[in-house]
């Protein structure tokens, strides 16, 4: 317990920094654009690649400014690109889904089955379960009628997903992007 009080208060201190919090805003940029390149396989399912520039603000910066990022996110991406109605639940279950990653990604080594563990606990909890709730009580559509294509989506596309992220970010850590990202985002700790 007292380990995660240390990732909370640490990530807190990231949400204090400027430059946390522009080189955040750097990432939401790159996710909006990648939101753009989302195929929509129906109106009640997308695949999309914003979630690896998110990931990395949940990895760099923890659960703290990961759930705040989380947030404006959302409301931004409806903003630049509406593709329904605006619903807090979506913005709520994108926050837990901040949280979770930030809570077991922030300072912590990346491995690829913490990605995939991760990973499949955010797309069961936040994906399939909470969000098809919500869509259901938005359009008033049986929550068994939705679930079965989006467990399949996010069953199919969890490795994928594991996969770029952790590929990805070796990449970036082998190349030393990774320690100068942390060190130019917060003054504290590289």
């Amino acid at each position: 317990m007292k380990k995660l009080a240390e990732v909370y208060a640490q990530s807190w201190k990231e949400v204090r920094h400027v430059r946390s919090l522009t080189t955040a805003a750097m990432f939401m940029a790159v996710s909006v654009v990648l939101g753009y390149f989302t195929i929509e396989a129906g109106p009640y399912l997308k695949i999309g690649f914003g979630s690896v520039a998110n990931e990395f603000v949940y990895y760099l910066f923890g659960p703290v400014l990961g759930v705040v990022y989380g947030c404006l996110l959302d409301l931004v991406k409806f903003v630049a690109k509406p593709t329904g109605a605006f619903f807090p639940g979506f913005t709520m279950v994108t926050m837990l889904a901040a949280l979770i990653y930030g809570t077991f990604f922030y300072r912590r080594t990346l491995t690829f089955s913490r990605v995939l563990a991760v990973t499949l606990c955010v797309d069961l909890i936040c994906n399939v379960f909470l969000n098809t709730w919500c869509l259901s009580i938005l359009y008033g559509k049986g929550i068994s009628v939705l679930i079965g294509p989006r467990f399949v989506k996010n069953i199919v596309m969890w490795p994928v997903d594991s996969f770029l992220f952790y590929i990805i970010a070796k990449k970036l850590e082998d190349f030393g992007l990774v320690r100068a990202i942390r060190r130019f985002g917060s003054p504290g700790k590289a």
